[in-house]
């Protein structure tokens, strides 16, 4: 990976964006993939898209979600402390003890979740977001008051680090990562003449409700929609292969397959791996995918999907961990995908 793409890797991972309030990182993406695409356009949503060949007949949508998950602010107490609602789903018991940073109405300022001390001997079993609350220093109710007000957004302070064999670890890997991907791919197709119309995507909203690629699919109407995102890595201690199967770091990009997506589409995807003489590997999803491909796959007439996911290992957590060389695989795959299509596929699992 070249110093800029990393560069810009790192920038949106750092950058704040909350399912609901992903403005700052939709106008670095916008910005980054602006020189290369021959259109952006924003929607309702707060997606970007970044387009190559709006006029082709044949359109091609690549999303990846650029919301990540964190909490709102429901309420602040009288001597300050705040009290919130998760955004998107995560465990509580990650929680107690992070850096946090509050998105506040005058600007950012930092944060400790706290819960009252385990030597109490009074502690639940189970921990709970209503044990939880927010320490930003504030002396009262009124204090905090000038910072912070009721639906605020609040993330994990966590800045993406590199680990050995150029793994990278931190928050907002999903689905950050399938934005970088996206954009990266535009940027790789934009030299090379694509027969098709490529609509590259970052959608919003997909940690909550997947607003953001109902209003994509809708508002493109693409013939074919390929959905870039993580799934989990089973590949360390404690997981139970046999119940959620075999996917690796650094084993290839991951095919889902099953009734939820389009067979011809996988069929392609794997041609071109066989070309670039590419390992892949496979993930079941019988009923949905629990990505924004459910919702674009109900749009219009009716939209082929397939999905191609990056591992991913200690998903909605403060340290997601992947592999910068599945990244690259994954780019790689899909824009050699792209620049083969002729925009005559037919995606029909029967032909009569």
């Amino acid at each position: 990976m070249n110093k800029e793409s990393k560069e810009f890797l790192l920038d949106l991972l750092s950058t704040p964006s909350p399912s609901g309030r992903e403005q700052e990182l939709q106008r670095k993406w916008a910005g980054y993939v602006g020189p290369y695409a021959d259109k952006v356009e924003t929607d309702n949503a707060g997606n970007v898209i970044g387009i190559i060949n709006p006029d082709a007949q044949f359109k091609v949508l690549l999303a990846g979600h650029c919301d990540e998950i964190g909490f709102i602010i429901n309420r602040i107490d009288d001597k300050g402390f705040l009290y919130f609602s998760k955004v998107g789903y995560m465990s509580p018991k990650l929680a107690p003890g992070m850096k946090v940073e509050v998105l506040g109405f005058k600007g950012n300022i930092i944060g400790v979740i706290g819960v009252k001390p385990e030597h109490f001997n009074e502690e639940k079993d189970n921990i709970d977001f209503e044990d939880l609350y927010i320490d930003c220093g504030a002396k009262n109710k009124e204090e905090m008051e000038q910072y912070v007000r009721f639906g605020d957004f609040v993330v994990y302070k966590r800045e993406p680090e590199l680990l050995l064999n150029d793994r990278i670890s931190g928050k907002g890997l999903d689905n950050k990562t399938g934005a970088f991907i996206a954009a990266e791919v535009l940027k790789n197709a934009a030299g090379r003449n694509p027969k098709i119309g490529l609509y590259c995507a970052s959608t919003a909203y997909e940690e909550t409700n997947t607003q953001g690629a109902f209003s994509a699919g809708v508002g493109i109407e693409p013939d074919m929609a390929i959905i870039c995102d993580v799934t989990f890595a089973t590949d360390h201690p404690g997981i139970n292969r046999n119940k959620h199967g075999e996917v690796f770091l650094e084993k290839g990009p991951v095919l889902g397959i099953g009734p939820a997506v389009n067979i011809r589409i996988n069929e392609m995807l794997e041609h071109t791996a066989e070309k670039l003489q590419m390992k892949l590997q496979y993930e079941l999803y019988v009923n949905s995918t629990g990505t924004d491909g459910d919702k674009i796959r109900y749009t219009g007439k009716g939209v082929p999907i397939a999905l191609v996911s990056l591992p991913l290992r200690y998903m909605h957590s403060p340290v997601e961990t992947a592999s910068i060389k599945d990244i690259e695989e994954e780019i790689l795959l899909l824009s050699e995908f792209i620049v083969s299509l002729t925009g005559q596929e037919s995606l029909k699992p029967l032909e009569l």
